[in-house]
């Protein structure tokens, strides 16, 4: 135990765009490690990109059919070399409540699963984790890391306003996804849980570019204020609704999906104010969740929502997809929603939610084509447990 707590003094004390260095040089002390490489999740989840100083000289990593990529998406540890002698490699996956990070690799002289070593290093990983996401409000050098690609200014704002991608908690788990990744506009999606309950919201601005993002920020900005607030899910809507006509007048608006659960018994307060839909997965089959339209936020001025009630139970699967997902076409005219969005929700039941939104977003280009999109996308999954009872 002694060395893991110097190993982790060495992080709470380094600064925050010297983890790395300082993590590698006491894990080559106390565990005798080698070759230490910090992978960073792209924004598109695709890839795994080492962290490294400016200029970036390391080829990336694909996350499919790798070993990194396949400790980062089973959320476990992946050991190379363990059926032979001598050193094995690691990979590590680093995360935050659930938050997919990224995969520390290193070389080992051993590894016993369940030894003292191997229990360690999970936790000193949990600690890295926790310093990266403290860490980069002062430092830029883990978010350049996350890029394959420059993002548009628009997707540069939009990706500031997210709380994660991904989220853990004993009665649920949240996975998320919007695409195209680098070029985003107006989707997004918010969550903010308590003692009692989970709020989640996605939205979908109208417009491109700078426009929608500008939109997107006032809307979610306007929301979280309201549920900091301690007000009920429909002035929620009702403030950002107000922030939005005040701002604009009616010429933007903003479609919004807002819910409320009760993590003790699964009772769901929702206010659909727009396009985003739900899917519901419950026992294996799929349908959706048809629910009373009101209008969009900042359409019209003192517009009063209503809250409408649904019972979330364990195992359930809820599905939410704004109408770059729905909406798209096939070649020969289907839409997405018709049957292959439940096609997709049913070959990835066995899916964690971290991993649900990234499949259905391929399966959805699949049945796209050759089309290039003409609008963003986003995939929110929630896998609903509930809270045992007493």
């Amino acid at each position: 135990m002694d060395r893991f707590i110097a190993v982790e003094r060495a992080l709470r004390t380094a600064t925050p765009d010297a983890l790395l260095p300082s993590l590698e040089e006491e894990l080559i002390t106390q565990y005798g490690a080698a070759d230490v490489t910090l992978l960073m999740a792209d924004y598109a989840t695709t890839i795994l990109q080492p962290v490294t100083a400016l200029p970036y000289t390391k080829e990336p990593i694909p996350v499919h059919g790798s070993a990194p990529g396949r400790a980062f998406n089973w959320q476990s540890p992946h050991v190379e070399g363990a059926d032979g002698n001598g050193p094995v490699t690691v990979h590590l996956p680093v995360s935050v409540r659930g938050d997919r990070i990224g995969v520390l690799s290193l070389r080992l002289p051993d590894w016993q699963e369940g030894s003292d070593t191997a229990q360690e290093l999970t936790q000193i990983v949990e600690v890295l984790g926790h310093e990266i996401i403290v860490g980069e409000r002062d430092t830029d050098l883990y978010l350049q890391a996350r890029r394959a690609d420059r993002l548009t200014l628009a997707a540069e704002m939009q990706w500031q306003l997210l709380p994660g991608r991904s989220c853990t908690r004993p009665e649920y788990d949240i996975g998320a996804q919007l695409e195209p990744a680098y070029a985003i506009y107006g989707d997004n999606f918010d969550w903010s849980t308590s003692t009692h309950d989970l709020t989640l919201t996605v939205t979908n601005g109208m417009g491109e570019g700078i426009d929608a993002a500008l939109l997107t920020n006032l809307a979610v900005n306007a929301l979280r204020n309201a549920r900091r607030a301690g007000l009920s899910l429909a002035d929620q809507a009702y403030l950002a609704d107000q922030a939005l006509y005040g701002q604009y007048r009616g010429t933007q608006y903003l479609a919004a999906l807002l819910l409320r659960f009760d993590l003790a018994t699964g009772a769901t307060e929702i206010v659909d104010a727009g396009s985003p839909k739900m899917w519901l997965v419950r026992r294996g089959k799929v349908r959706q969740v048809e629910l009373s339209a009101q209008l969009p936020l900042g359409m019209f001025e003192d517009t009063v929502y209503m809250t409408e009630h649904f019972r979330t139970e364990p195992g359930d699967r809820l599905v939410f997809v704004s109408d770059g997902v729905y909406d798209v076409t096939s070649p020969s005219g289907e839409r997405y929603s018709e049957r292959a969005l439940a096609r997709a929700l049913t070959s990835t039941r066995l899916l964690p939610a971290s991993q649900v939104p990234r499949a259905v977003l391929q399966e959805l280009a699949g049945h796209r084509g050759v089309i290039d999109a003409d609008d963003d996308a986003m995939v929110v999954c929630l896998d609903w447990r509930g809270r045992p009872s007493d």
